[in-house]
């Protein structure tokens, strides 16, 4: 490879406009910019989660009542939880997320409750209760 002999083209001016006019002094005390304010199209309250909370409660409880031993509690316990969770993400796609967020919370909590007493009911019994 050959070695390059003569010296770098200078650089070319830039172009007029380019760099900001040197007459004017710099400003005092400017500061940073403004920093920009971020909002929610749709924020989440208390009201709609409350009520997602109490509906999903309703619909647990209802689902529960409906088996007559611990196997057929849980099973229909993780029905409705399934339900809840598809309702939950319907919901915050086209609908209003925070009953999302209260329904996807209140099936969280009857699930793990369900699911609990199951366990306990094996550890117990050593037999597990849902076959």
């Amino acid at each position: 490879m050959a070695d390059r002999q003569g010296s770098w083209p200078a650089a070319e001016p830039p172009p007029p406009g380019y760099l900001p006019p040197r007459d004017l002094p710099p400003p005092l005390f400017s500061g940073p910019p403004p920093r920009p304010t971020y909002r929610e199209p749709h924020p989440v309250t208390a009201g709609p989660v409350i009520s997602g909370l109490a509906a999903t409660t309703v619909w647990f409880v209802l689902f529960g009542s409906l088996g007559d031993d611990l196997g057929s509690y849980a099973w229909w316990t993780v029905g409705a939880a399934i339900v809840a969770w598809a309702v939950a993400a319907v919901l915050a796609v086209i609908g209003d997320r925070g009953v999302a967020v209260g329904v996807a919370v209140a099936s969280g909590l009857g699930l793990s409750v369900a699911l609990l007493v199951t366990t306990l009911r094996w550890v117990t019994t050593q037999d597990w209760p849902l076959w």
